[in-house]
């Protein structure tokens, strides 16, 4: 019985694993290219490739190890690459307007 929800619990962690590669593939997919090349990140083709790999690997392969390191480059990709894709396309805004600066809106020398 012990063994039983033991096994699972690896298969919804391996299911939210998939989950995350598939939401992170995602979002690589419909970034702008050339927003990978404004934050300094690697290529959008880099991404696409390493991500697609988790999601086949968390797929067909029941290796922990290597859907383990799938993991670690789907969090990366998400807590870093992610909000700075953001930052670049204007994504991470709230309530400014076009005319903002960096340091409060702009009024033309009023």
């Amino acid at each position: 019985m012990l063994l039983e929800g033991f096994g699972t619990f690896l298969s919804l962690l391996y299911l939210a694993m998939l989950v995350l590669a598939v939401i992170a593939l995602g979002i690589a997919v419909f970034a702008r290219e050339d927003a990978y090349r404004a934050a300094d990140k690697q290529t959008k083709m880099f991404w696409l490739i390493l991500l697609g790999v988790t999601v086949a690997v968390n797929l067909f392969v029941p290796f922990l190890f290597l859907q383990l390191a799938g993991l670690v480059a789907t969090i990366v990709f998400l807590v870093d690459v992610r909000p700075a894709l953001r930052q670049v396309s204007g994504g991470g805004r709230r309530g400014g307007s076009s005319s903002d600066g960096p340091y409060g809106p702009y009024n033309g020398g009023r």
